[in-house]
């Protein structure tokens, strides 16, 4: 890709047409006008930067192998195509070097097990954006579920809600699609069609959808998500939808959907007022256009899910109730309508340990999978309710005493990730079964869990991902760094045996190394096989190292909550004392040791780099937050209020300076080479963020590179060539970086 040649504006702060901006009170910022998304001087300034990466990293021969190699993964034929079943048809949306935009598509399942199944495409994505001029991005669909008596009927299922992004943007369009005819239903037709907003709409049946969009003025949260949901009846304007539920200016999402399992039909309402604080609401029809509204009574913290008789609710913190306190982390399930009817007696089905945490629950027909996390290691358990584990199944009060029955899926790995889906949770107890670690490819088995505890058989593997790199001579090694105050902070270390072995143990003690991390918003960094990663840097000899840092949820909340607000610095000192124990281990050096991280990560990034430059050789910025004083001001900020803290509390914003890497930044200190990645398209983190930092170290004569993908929202790409593209920009800083 050719970056368009442009004049450079002045690297001086102040740009000769600022765009004015809201001020919110702070000190003067010399570069509030790079906030201006799409103001001429912003892009402009934008162009210059890509035109200098397209004159430095992309002119090596390396940079276009790499981009080449990693293209070959992203596009390859070979890969497992992930399908949802819907009716007796199993969808699938595909991208390739044909079909950049991508391909939504179906087959049998006898095909699907086949080495070449035969796909009928259902959306040609890519001849939809040449048709409309626009370049379309799938956000994905929702298939309404035909009652019993039309599945009785024979009658096919039909309706769908497709989700389009223009560029790869958070906000998108919703638009009817009709399954049989393979065609949008247009709204002159009476075709459901919500324009672009952050928002959805969701099936409430063949002729009633809840809507929750942009409405207009007063009708976003300060984050820009919905703040109103409507019922919304075919063939009227969307102005009559009726409201349902409406929230406060403070609120952070709202939304709304309907459980369509046969014999269970629920309506729900989902009020998000922050990021960790939720409520769920019973939404009933009274025989008027008003529905009455009852909530779920638990804490604000927890996350309730509600499937058949069953309500799971996962807790955040402890919760004293009905005479009994259940720890942070638990899993409790109740049945639903003994709780609306005031019934508090739960049943415990996990409860942490110092080691585990609960990674996921996956209903199916009959059981409920369990996974786990022990050390950063998936262990699956099957839960049986008593009302199916017995012969005949146990009724009345013997159901409500009774226990659940564990049981164990066999045939697992002791090592690396193991994810489960349910292929069909409403009538079936199979499952799909992903394992994979750093280097092992994917494999995509199917397991039937069979009616009854301990019926189920060995996984049969259906499909394997290609081994896109020789990882002959490699290993992966998991250690443990000790952080400032003390705490066991694990870590993946992946390579050459030769270079994860350290110079203590006959390594060559100097490898150039990349440190990953996130460490936010209790999200769990698992082992996953990556070809582009195998191709780029392991079978290059590079070394790859994950680091599970606190504000990850590897050991449940607790480990997420220990760096929250003014504890944000235990997530840094953690990666910080990662980063050390490399170099204590003789695995590299500071000099040949990069990191990376992105969103969040890119967070943490910025902190690596203005807090503890001495560390590393090398740092990638990615779609960050770093100017802390305006983050809640600036796109879906306001909604992480709950994750970082509130700037415009003075006594807050104390401790939120103290990670704020556009504040920490010091002319005077010596810093380590960094390159900032962002998206223009970026509609969640915005990209003045990456900008202004950038900036500002040019400004003062430091090593920075610069690369904004036109498109490509919050993943930073839109398609797989810029994925590669932006890919092969990494990969080649590190190269040229680290050695």
């Amino acid at each position: 890709m050719t970056a368009e040649q442009t004049t450079s504006p002045s690297l001086s702060p102040e740009s000769p047409t600022e765009t004015p901006l809201p001020d919110d009170g702070a000190p003067h910022d010399p570069y509030l006008w790079l906030e201006d998304v799409e103001g001429d001087e912003a892009l402009t300034w934008v162009r210059a930067r890509n035109a200098e990466v397209a004159d430095t990293l992309e002119t090596a021969d390396e940079f276009a192998t790499t981009e080449r190699a990693i293209r070959e993964v992203l596009d390859s034929d070979a890969k497992i195509p992930e399908v949802s079943k819907i009716g007796d048809r199993y969808y699938n949306f595909w991208r390739d070097a044909q079909h950049e935009r991508g391909l939504w598509r179906r087959t049998t399942l006898e095909s699907y097990r086949t080495d070449d199944p035969e796909w009928e495409t259902v959306l040609d994505l890519d001849a939809l954006a040449a048709a409309e001029g626009e370049s379309w991005v799938w956000h994905g669909a929702s298939v309404l579920r035909p009652t019993p008596e039309q599945l009785a009927a024979g009658e096919p299922w039909r309706h769908a809600l497709v989700e389009l992004s223009p560029g790869g943007s958070d906000a998108d369009v919703t638009r009817e699609f009709d399954l049989v005819e393979k065609r949008f239903v247009a709204p002159e037709d009476g075709g459901f069609h919500r324009a672009e907003a952050k928002g959805s709409l969701g099936w409430i049946d063949a002729d009633t959808v809840y809507v929750f969009t942009d409405f207009g003025e007063g009708t976003l949260t300060p984050s820009g998500y919905p703040r109103v949901v409507k019922r919304w009846t075919r063939g009227t304007p969307l102005d009559e939808a009726v409201t349902v539920y409406e929230g406060t200016d403070e609120d952070m999402y709202i939304s709304a959907w309907r459980s369509h399992t046969p014999g269970f039909e629920r309506d729900f309402v989902h009020r998000s007022k922050a990021f960790y604080a939720d409520e769920l609401y019973l939404a009933e029809r009274t025989g008027t256009p008003e529905q009455r509204l009852t909530k779920i009574d638990v804490p604000d913290s927890a996350e309730v899910g509600v499937r058949r008789e069953w309500m799971l609710v996962e807790l955040r913190d402890d919760w004293a109730v009905g005479g009994a306190t259940y720890r942070a982390g638990s899993l409790l399930v109740a049945r639903f309508d003994d709780f609306l009817a005031g019934d508090r007696g739960f049943t415990v089905l996990f409860e942490p340990t110092a080691t585990t945490s609960l990674a996921g629950a996956t209903w199916t027909r009959h059981h409920l999978v369990v996974n786990v996390l022990d050390d950063v290691k998936n262990r699956l358990h099957v839960l049986t309710p008593p009302d199916a584990a017995g012969p005949g199944g146990a009724v009345g009060q013997e159901a409500a005493d009774a226990p659940w029955v564990r049981s164990e899926i066999p045939g697992l790995p002791e090592l690396g990730t193991v994810a489960v889906g349910a292929v069909d949770p409403v009538d079936s107890d199979d499952l799909w079964l992903v394992t994979t670690d750093y280097l092992t490819p994917t494999t995509l088995s199917l397991l039937s869990l069979g009616e009854r505890p301990g019926d189920a058989g060995a996984p049969e593997v259906v499909k394997s991902n290609p081994a896109f790199f020789d990882a002959d001579g490699m290993t992966v090694a998991q250690h443990f760094a000790t952080s400032d105050d003390g705490t066991r902070v694990p870590y993946f270390v992946v390579g050459r045996a030769d270079l994860v072995a350290g110079a203590g143990d006959g390594g060559t003690g100097a490898a150039p190394t990349l440190l990953y991390g996130y460490g936010g918003f209790e999200i769990s960094l698992t082992p996953a096989y990556s070809g582009a990663l195998g191709r780029a840097w392991l079978a290059r000899g590079g070394v790859y190292v994950v680091a599970n840092i606190r504000g990850g949820g590897e050991y449940g909340p607790a480990w997420h909550q220990a760096a929250l607000k003014a504890n944000r610095h235990r997530a840094y000192e953690d990666f910080a004392a990662v980063a050390r124990d490399l170099v204590a281990r003789g695995i590299t050096t500071h000099e040949h040791l990069g990191m990376e991280g992105r969103s969040n990560g890119g967070l943490l990034a910025g902190n690596m780099l203005t807090q503890y430059p001495e560390l590393f050789g090398a740092v990638i910025v990615g779609v960050p937050l770093l100017d802390m004083r305006r983050y809640t001001k600036l796109l879906a900020g306001a909604s992480w209020a709950a994750e970082y803290g509130d700037p415009d509390d003075p006594e807050q914003w104390e401790f939120i300076r103290t990670f704020s890497p556009y504040h920490l930044f010091d002319a005077e200190r010596e810093y380590p080479p960094v390159l900032f990645t962002t998206s223009t398209k970026d509609d969640r983190v915005h990209p003045g963020h990456a900008r202004k930092l950038a900036a500002k170290m040019l400004g003062e004569g430091k090593d920075v590179t610069y690369y904004e993908n036109i498109e490509g929202g919050h993943g930073g790409a839109a398609n797989n060539a810029q994925a590669a593209h932006m890919a092969a920009v990494h990969y080649r800083f590190l190269a040229e970086r680290l050695g």
